[in-house]
């Protein structure tokens, strides 16, 4: 008899623990879901994550415009650097930053426009915009990329906007028969000739503004860091081996 006493008592302190623990979770998602529409609606970015930082009493919020923290009430929002000093200065920021970019890059994989290197050793993936003078010059030097190992993959970011007829020349490489020979003359300076189908020219500049890209050419080493600008060839493999 005293056994089964026990086992109700302990069948009843789960039961509760249990129902405690999922109206918790249900509370906390709710209020994810509170903070999630406060920021859409307030400030007009789009959330496209949100959940707990590194930092106790911050959520981490990962929108169309980069990745912010908020008080858990939603009432402050931070643009900020978050460093551990517990693991050396170790820039947590920068480590979700460097998740996001590698996902994203692996999402258009099948939309970049690819120039391969016949003995490829690394992949690089560049945010571009074809009015850029440093995006040219990197882009003339192509072969000398190419010939070190390095594949170049081009994701569009038209640094005027998704309005601008920088965009829609963009648009119409993606589109064309042949996009690398299209790239290469509107790089060129020649007339882009005017296309339509479906792309992800549009996607591309928002996942470059979600990881806080905002000029071009912009780098993304194959562990997901970052170099800004142009890079000579030498210079660029000398940043990729260091980053590996």
């Amino acid at each position: 008899m005293k056994y089964r006493t026990l086992f109700l008592a302990i069948f009843a302190f789960i039961s509760v623990s249990s129902g405690a623990l999922a109206a918790d979770a249900l509370k906390s998602s709710q209020n994810l879901d509170s903070v999630k529409q406060k920021i859409q609606v307030s400030l007009g970015m789009q959330v496209s994550a949100i959940g707990d930082s590194p930092v106790p009493g911050l959520l981490q919020v990962q929108t169309d415009k980069g990745l912010f923290y908020t008080s858990e009430d939603g009432k402050y929002l931070l643009q900020a650097r978050i460093f551990n000093l517990d693991e050396g200065m170790r820039n947590e920021t920068e480590n979700a930053l460097t998740q996001m970019r590698l996902d994203g890059v692996d999402k258009f994989k099948d939309s970049a426009i690819e120039y391969k290197a016949d003995k490829e050793k690394y992949v690089v993936n560049i945010f571009t915009d074809i009015t850029c003078g440093y995006c040219r010059k990197l882009h003339n030097q192509m072969d000398e990329y190419n010939d070190l190992g390095i594949t170049v993959r081009y994701l569009a970011f038209p640094r005027a906007g998704l309005n601008s007829k920088p965009y829609q020349d963009m648009v119409s490489v993606w589109c064309a028969d042949n996009p690398q020979k299209a790239l290469d003359e509107a790089k060129g300076g020649e007339n882009v000739a005017k296309l339509s189908c479906s792309n992800q020219v549009a996607e591309q500049y928002n996942f470059g503004q979600s990881v806080g890209v905002n000029g071009t050419p912009n780098i993304i080493l194959p562990n997901g860091s970052v170099v800004p600008g142009y890079q000579p060839p030498l210079q660029l493999l000398q940043a990729i081996q260091d980053a590996s």
